[in-house]
Formats: C-alpha cells, sequence, structure tokens
C-alpha cells in the first residue's frame, strides 16, 4: 500500500535515527523488540534501547525506543522518533505526535484509520499484520505472538537488518528449544517478503554493517550487578521482591548455579533467602556478614526507606553490609517503573542520628560488575555499610559496554580481621573498637576465631573501646569522633571521579554521576559546536574526594547534572564541601524518562544567554 499522503521525504540517513515501537503490556512483544535491537549490535552498530512499561501486569500500553547511532551516542536523545510502529491502538494519538516531520508512522492496516491520527507532514506505513498473521497461524497465542516476530522481519526489508543477524538472535534465543527456532524464523521471513511486496523501495531510513561493537558487550546493569556478587565472593543474598532490583537477585541466583555450586558434591556454596520484608532482608545481611559471609540485598527507594534501622545499627557497630539500590521514581509508590536519581540523601545520611554511608555511582554495566565486587572489599575494610545506587534505566535496560574482565590473580580484601594466631599472639589487650593504627579502623574478630579469645557483645548502645556497655559521655563523644576519623579515611579506598578535560584554561564545568553521563558527553559535543567548551567530572563514590572540591574552584561556571527534582547531589556536595549554593547551577530532569542531551544544552545554554545579557546591559548603563 502506498503513502496516504506524500510530505518530504526525508534525506537518506544511515545508522542514525531513533525506532520506537509502541505496544501493548503483556503481549510478547518485548522478545522481539529486544531481538531487533541486538541485531543492529551484531551488525556492529551502536544501539541504545529502552523498555518503557507501565507498572500493571497486562494490558496497558508499553513502548519500547531503540536509538540507532553510529557516532556512539548511547543517552536517550528524546524529542524526535524518525519511525514509530504503532502496533497499539490505545496510544496511537499520542505515538503519531511524537514522529518527526518527514518520518514514518508504521502500522496495521488491516482496519482502518482513523483520520484524526492522519498528519500531512509524515509518511504513513500500511501493512496488514493481523489479517497476515491469522492467515498464516491458527492458534490465538500463536498469532499474538508471530505477529511480533512478522513486523520484525518487516523491518528487516524496510531499513536494512541482515537477515543472517536476525537467524542467529533465534538461533542462540531459542537453543535450549530447538523446535522453536524455525518457526520464528519462517516468521521473520513472511514478514520480510510481505513488506517487500507492499513497498517497491525500501525507507530512507537504512542500517549498514559497521564494526564499532568490537570488544563490546550489550547488558543488563542488575545482571551486570548479580554477576559482580558472584565475583566478589558474595555467598549469601537476602531480598524482598521490588520493582526494579528483582532481577538483581535473579542474576545472583543464575550466574551462582553456574559458578558456586561444588562439582563433587553439587551442593550449592550460596543462599539465597527471600524475606518477609525489606527490613528482614537487611537484617539477615547484617547477621551473616557479622559472621563472616560475604552478603549482599537489592532493592529501590521504598526499601531504603525500610532499612534506615538496620543500616544505623551496621554503621554504629561497624558490620560490613553491601546494599544495591537501583533507584525509581518517588516519593511513595511514585511511578516504580520509571527511572531517577532520588535516593541520593536518604542514602548518605540513612538512619537517624548522625551517620554517614558509603555510596558508589555506577554509569555502566561494566561498572556495575566492577563495582559491586568492589564493594564487599570496601566494605569489609571499613567495617561499614557500602550502598551502590544505581537506577531503572541503567538495571532493566541492555546496554553498550566493554567486555568484562577479571583479575584472576586478585585476592578478597577483608580488612583488618584478627585470626586465631593474632589473637594469641597480641601483647596489648585487644578492644574490639580501639583506634590502633590512627585511621579510626579497629579490628574485628568472627565467631568461632577462637575458643577464648576474640569474644565481644555487638550492640547498637553506646560502648567503650573494648565493647563494654557505657552511657558515659565521653566514651560516646570518642566513638563518634573516633568514627569521624574513619570516614576521612575513607576515600583512600574508594574510586576517584573521572575528569574530562577538554581546555584547561576552560571556565565551564560539569558535575554528573551515574546514567547522566552518556546524555553528558554528547550534550558537551554539542556545545562545542556552538563555541562552548566544557570540562566535566563524573562522581563515582562519597564521601568525596578532594578533587571535586578543586574542580569545582577552577571553573567560573559549574552546572551539575542529576535526575531529580530536589537537586540532592548539589545539596550533598554544598552540606559535605561547604560550598556557597550560588555558584553551583543545577540541571535537574525527572519526569521518569532518562535524561537526554537536548534538555543538558538547553539548561547550559539558557544559563549563559542570561550572562551574556547581563553582561551587555551591565556595559551599557556603564557607557
Amino acid at each position: 500500500m502506498s503513502p496516504i499522503n506524500k510530505p518530504v521525504l526525508l534525506d537518506e540517513v544511515v545508522n542514525d535515527f531513533v525506532v520506537k515501537f509502541a505496544n501493548v503490556n503483556g503481549s510478547g512483544s518485548a522478545s522481539a523488540n529486544s531481538m531487533f535491537a541486538k541485531a543492529i549490535f551484531r551488525m556492529g552498530i551502536p544501539v541504545s534501547p529502552r523498555n518503557i512499561f507501565p507498572s500493571n501486569i497486562q494490558g496497558a500500553p508499553t513502548w519500547y525506543e531503540v536509538r540507532v547511532s553510529e557516532k556512539g551516542y548511547l543517552g536517550r536523545r528524546g524529542g524526535q522518533v524518525e519511525l514509530m510502529v504503532s502496533i497499539n491502538p490505545q496510544s496511537m494519538t499520542q505515538d503519531v505526535e511524537e514522529v518527526c516531520p518527514g518520518g514514518y508512522f508504521f502500522y496495521d492496516n488491516t482496519y482502518p484509520l482513523d483520520f484524526n491520527l492522519i498528519r500531512d507532514d509524515i509518511h504513513y506505513i500500511g501493512l496488514p499484520l493481523t489479517q497476515i498473521t491469522n492467515s498464516n497461524f491458527s492458534n490465538p497465542r500463536l498469532q499474538q505472538l508471530f505477529k511480533n516476530i512478522i513486523y520484525v522481519g518487516s523491518l528487516a526489508y524496510l531499513i536494512g537488518i541482515e537477515f543472517s543477524a536476525l537467524e542467529s538472535i533465534v538461533s542462540d534465543t531459542f537453543a535450549k528449544k530447538p523446535k522453536l527456532i524455525q518457526p520464528n524464523v519462517d516468521a521473520l521471513q513472511l514478514g520480510f517478503d510481505e513488506a517487500k511486496k507492499a513497498f517497491s523501495t525500501p525507507l530512507p531510513l537504512q542500517l549498514k554493517r559497521s564494526n564499532k561493537n568490537d570488544g563490546k558487550v550489550l547488558l543488563e546493569g542488575n545482571a551486570a550487578c548479580g554477576l559482580g556478587a558472584v565475583y566478589g565472593g558474595a555467598t549469601v543474598c537476602a531480598w524482598y521482591p521490588i520493582t526494579p532490583s528483582t532481577s538483581v537477585a535473579e542474576g545472583f541466583e543464575k550466574y551462582a548455579k553456574q559458578l558456586r555450586v561444588d562439582p563433587e558434591t553439587g551442593e550449592n556454596n550460596f543462599a539465597i533467602i527471600q524475606a518477609e520484608d525489606e527490613l528482614s532482608a537487611i537484617g539477615m545481611v547484617i547477621g551473616s556478614n557479622w559472621n563472616g559471609a560475604r552478603s549482599f540485598t537489592a532493592t529501590s527507594g521504598p526499601g531504603v526507606s525500610l532499612m534506615q534501622e538496620f543500616l544505623g545499627l551496621a554503621y554504629f557497630a561497624e558490620v560490613p553490609a553491601v546494599l544495591i539500590d537501583v533507584q525509581r521514581t518517588g516519593p511513595s509508590t511514585g511511578m516504580p517503573t520509571r527511572t531517577q536519581q532520588s535516593d541520593i540523601l536518604i542514602s548518605a545520611y540513612a538512619s537517624h542520628g548522625d551517620t554517614k554511608q558509603i555510596l558508589l555511582f555506577p554509569a555502566t554495566p561494566k561498572e556495575c560488575f566492577e563495582l559491586t565486587a568492589d564493594a564487599f572489599d570496601i566494605a569489609d575494610r571499613l567495617q561499614t555499610p557500602v550502598i551502590m545506587l544505581t537506577d531503572l534505566d541503567l538495571g532493566m535496560n541492555e546496554h553498550i559496554c566493554d567486555d568484562l574482565v577479571w583479575d584472576e590473580n586478585r585476592s578478597y580484601d577483608r580488612g583488618k580481621v584478627m585470626s586465631a594466631e593474632d589473637l594469641i599472639n597480641t601483647k596489648e589487650k585487644w578492644g574490639r573498637y580501639l583506634d590502633v593504627d590512627g585511621d579510626g579502623i579497629p579490628y574485628r574478630t568472627i565467631p568461632g576465631t577462637h575458643a577464648e579469645k576474640g569474644a565481644y557483645f555487638n550492640r547498637g548502645t553506646s560502648r567503650d573501646e573494648f565493647a563494654v556497655y557505657t552511657e558515659k559521655g565521653a566514651d560516646y563523644q570518642r566513638n563518634m569522633e573516633r568514627l569521624e576519623v574513619k570516614w576521612a579515611t575513607a576515600p583512600k579506598h574508594l574510586p576517584k571521579p573521572i575528569i574530562t578535560e577538554r581546555d584547561a584554561a576552560n571556565k565551564i564545568g560539569i558535575i554528573h554521576f551515574g546514567t547522566s553521563l552518556e546524555a553528558t558527553h554528547e550534550a558537551i559535543d554539542e556545545l562545542s559546536v556552538a563555541g562552548h567548551t566544557a570540562n566535566d567530572l563524573r562522581v563515582l563514590a562519597f564521601p568525596f574526594h578532594e578533587e571535586i572540591e578543586a574542580f569545582i574552584e577552577q571553573h567560573d561556571q559549574i552546572f551539575i547534572v542529576e535526575q531529580n527534582r530536589d537537586a540532592q547531589l548539589k545539596m550533598l556536595i554544598v552540606n559535605e564541601l561547604e560550598i556557597a549554593p550560588k555558584s553551583l547551577k543545577s540541571i535537574l530532569h525527572y519526569n521518569g524518562d532518562p535524561i537526554s542531551a537536548r534538555r543538558i544544552v538547553a539548561g547550559v545554554t539558557a544559563h549563559l544567554d542570561t550572562l551574556s545579557v547581563g553582561k551587555k546591559d551591565a556595559s551599557a548603563s556603564v557607557a
């Protein structure tokens, strides 16, 4: 069928456009859309897919957005879709509006299109998907599933996906169910052939094989965290299900079953416990870490709220623990399936009283893997909880990252743990909370180390250096001051910020963290074209390293990019580094979608334009 109208054609665009799928949640479309993205990845073309799904189980609109970028820009572009694949009548009004002028609206024309959906500046591509599916499959469930596969096959013809790439994805997907391979390949071929019959030429949006993905993998952040926990030596995972963190525990279980089963006995060398709630989960983590295991939990914002009491206990009793917080929108239930960076303050100061918690900020699946493994070393070395803040975008979407590498010669850093021999040979009286080395970190024992020596009572109440209960103010104050010394020691064991200096004399600096990385670097490239060069600093950990304060002092204009309403990272920097708030300009984004380069560019240029106008006005008044 020819297009309904004839708007201006887009020039041929190769490996640089956005395809967005509009489906019904629970229809099986996610696997087909993922197949589409993975095939592009296997063609060597950088691609960044994002699943935008509702918090209900089935029936509501869901979207899957795929950005193709030869330049390797992997952040969400936002605001422009060249090809909309609209399979859901419920969302068509919204879907039509998102197509850019000259773009394409692909739809199922088994039924007539509502004339209210017709724009005169975009192209409409109709293919009778329902009719094709029903003519070839009689089983209602297969009709639904194969309809998705058929439109992927159609797109293979329209935009140039290599059919062999799709076939390899199908073979890998159904390797354990080989009978399903050929029917899926046949459905892909059916879609390809039907599109070729309907349209004499492919679209000007084309994919051409590239080599940009050499040494790269496509991986979800949550899966990378689960694998990182296995490699980091974790043997216990206690958790309570909550979106979007559940697949962290599932990933740990999957990889532990592959790597942590005794080959001789067949017994598991790990334990996974689904607790009755989040408070119980973190309690189990603290208990097992105190007993010598490496243990962790995963949750999201509401879970962090519920874990506050026990996080304070672990901080004050100085028990290692690892918590992976996959952030979502809040407060309260918020939007459970949308992303945000809004748990910074509640995590940094988790629990009542004077507490400060170690934070880590990964930006890629590779960093999820590496920093999860590192978190167990850090927790043991500092004898304190470590909270790693990812988010839904990083955790539940597949991202391109460098291949994962592990040093087989690496040994775990258990920190200051007294062995039985140490206890026997020590000449001084051992005190659990005694600062021997001046770094604020005492020596600890693991229960059962020695039959008579090294025992102490671990408590959340005040005690002296020898773990003896006390309510003497001087003892309590001395202990709290030692914890401050340990806090000052902590940055030595944490990853430093990553600074990219493009111009030593440049006066514009941008601070960001986590999944704002890709959008920020793309924005900096766009700003450079407009004549604004910017250096950037990515925060990887809290407490902050001295490099952050130095970076701020070196620049006249500092912008802090974060995905929350209240500028939480800015508040943390102001509070901890005593920086004047007015010297830091916030670029904020918090509608639940990942931040885009366009949002950052708009925020920076608006401020710079205001400064420019102010300078002109000032010079005019002086004259």
